[in-house]
């Protein structure tokens, strides 16, 4: 009986939501259900050393955080995309797929020590039947494995700890191997591209965010060290989704400027896909020490 209700109310909820589709954007001959495109930071000090931070640097990002919620609510948002970087958390060397979405009805996180991290471990609501027609649309273009068992860790559950606090909005996890050997950045490209095609495949209200990067050193004697300059460059071609200019950093140029936390510009780079055509507005660059990196908070615009 409770499979037969589940089923309804799956389907009762998908029906309901068609009826919205006139609301929607129309791009060429179809409607667009996606809503909102950003990215932003997740590293694990932005909540586990927030008293650490320059308290004026913190509030700016906070503030941003929060405005990125707000339109991300504001949007109407049905789900949420989280294009994050994993970490050793469910892929490990035996099985490390380039691309993976997560398809279940919940997921829990962190993965992490709660009081370490400062975040909490909930159960956070999913959407496996949204999962699959997502996942059915992206195969179209891009082979991606899929999980029905997924534990958050920080590259997810920091940025949900200010974009959705109450875990309120259905979360689609996304995970981009920026581990090496790594997917090359024009994959990552196209990936985005694929992902803004199953998006707008779906009746349901769509926001997607990219989290990771930008230049770091984690877990090596150089933790704490910022590129600025290296993040500026990347930053000025992911908002002018100048696809030429990212997809022109090679591993190696990443490697020596941002170390190998940089190499999580796959997720910005998927955005930027996403939004092809489109450009974006930087609201928030604070290198921060304490947090060991260049804490990001950015929109694209959606075409």
């Amino acid at each position: 009986m409770g499979g037969l209700y589940t089923s309804y109310a799956r389907w009762n909820k998908r029906a309901q939501t068609t009826k919205k589709r006139s609301l929607c954007t129309k791009r060429g001959d179809y409607l667009m259900t996606l809503v909102f495109a950003g990215a932003c930071s997740h590293a694990p000090g932005i909540t586990g050393r927030a008293e650490r931070g320059d308290p004026i640097q913190r509030e700016n990002l906070l503030k941003n955080f929060d405005r990125m919620r707000q339109e991300i609510e504001g949007a109407g948002t049905e789900a949420l995309v989280v294009v994050a970087a994993e970490h050793f958390a469910n892929f490990f060397m035996n099985n490390m797929p380039a691309y993976c979405v997560g398809m279940a009805d919940f997921y829990e996180g962190p993965i992490e020590d709660e009081e370490w991290l400062a975040i909490r471990r909930v159960r956070v609501p999913g959407n496996s039947e949204l999962s699959e027609r997502l996942i059915k649309v992206i195969m179209n273009d891009i082979d991606v494995a899929y999980s029905q068992e997924w534990k958050f860790d920080h590259g997810i559950s920091v940025p949900l700890n200010f974009l959705t606090p109450d875990y309120g909005i259905e979360i689609v996890p996304v995970n981009i191997n920026c581990q090496a050997p790594l997917t090359p950045l024009g994959r990552a490209y196209k990936f985005g591209q694929a992902l803004r095609k199953a998006c707008d495949s779906v009746p349901e209200k769509i926001a997607i965010v990219g989290t990771g990067g930008i230049s770091h050193w984690p877990c090596t004697p150089d933790s704490g060290k910022i590129n600025e300059d290296f993040d500026r460059e990347f930053l000025d071609c992911f908002i002018k989704n100048d696809k030429e200019r990212m997809l022109s950093f090679t591993d190696k140029y990443t490697y020596e400027n941002g170390g190998q936390g940089a190499f999580e510009i796959r997720t910005f780079i998927a955005i930027a896909g996403a939004c092809e055509g489109a450009k974006g507005n930087l609201w928030c660059y604070e290198p921060i020490p304490n947090y060991a990196v260049g804490c990001t908070v950015a929109k694209m615009e959606i075409k």
